[in-house]
């Protein structure tokens, strides 16, 4: 069974479509990158996932049940793009506040545990987060989605915001989740990163997905050798046909 399935899924703004009949499905435990331009609707799609608004036509399911019953996000975790933490907490608060909604006791020695797995210093945890960087504050979004041991992670372009050290980290980290069957399904502009970590990826450009598979399948598809121009040649394609 499928942990995400869209089916014909269609969403306009102000009268323009802006997801085009989506059919998608990703597998337990498998890392799947979504690709494409600024303004591709990358972000509606996953917000549309998780019911942050509401889709035109099709149907979207989260581990067998339709998206829009609170159930089917019970068993997972998702970090929003340019993410900002509640200004008047510290490190701390903020996860043990998160693990409560959760329903779960903080843990302070694992939280700390992941701070340093993700190059966040536990002196940080004791901090007001208005003062955080954009990458701090990255990190303790992060920290938060792995706390609580969700089976699924969504995360909207978690990678770019963090310096090339924490990124590195972030990538090892997730690496040994997928190995305990984790699944991840996150935005991403770095076609690096989805080589690395991906099993298989989509392009999505105009509305529509223009491609699924692995990144090797995306070369040799669109005759390239490496994924930077695999890419570029299928959004060009698509441009032509459109």
């Amino acid at each position: 069974m499928s942990i995400i399935e869209f089916k014909g899924v269609c969403k306009h703004y102000s009268h323009q479509l802006i997801l085009d009949h989506i059919d998608l499905q990703i597998l337990p435990g498998e890392f799947f990158g979504l690709v494409g331009v600024n303004g591709a609707g990358k972000t509606t799609l996953i917000k549309c996932l998780l019911d942050l608004c509401e889709i035109d036509q099709g149907s979207i399911q989260l581990f067998g049940l339709r998206h829009t019953e609170p159930d089917a996000r019970t068993h997972l975790a998702y970090l929003p793009e340019q993410f900002v933490p509640p200004y008047y907490l510290t490190g701390q608060h903020f996860l043990a506040y998160i693990a409560k909604l959760q329903g779960h006791v903080y843990d302070s020695k694992h939280a700390h545990e992941i701070c340093q797995t993700l190059d966040l210093a536990a002196s940080a945890l004791k901090k007001p987060v208005r003062i955080y960087s954009k990458g701090m504050a990255q990190k303790i979004g992060l920290a938060a989605c792995f706390l609580n041991h969700k089976r699924l992670l969504v995360l909207d372009e978690p990678i770019s915001v963090l310096d090339p050290k924490a990124q590195t980290y972030l990538k090892r980290y997730l690496q040994t989740l997928k190995a305990k069957g984790t699944t991840l399904f996150f935005s991403t502009h770095s076609l690096a990163d989805v080589e690395t970590l991906c099993d298989r990826m989509a392009i999505l450009h105009q509305g529509h997905l223009s491609f699924i598979g692995t990144p090797s399948e995306c070369c040799t598809r669109f005759a390239a050798q490496n994924l930077e121009q695999a890419y570029l040649n299928c959004i060009d394609a698509g441009a032509w046909e459109r």
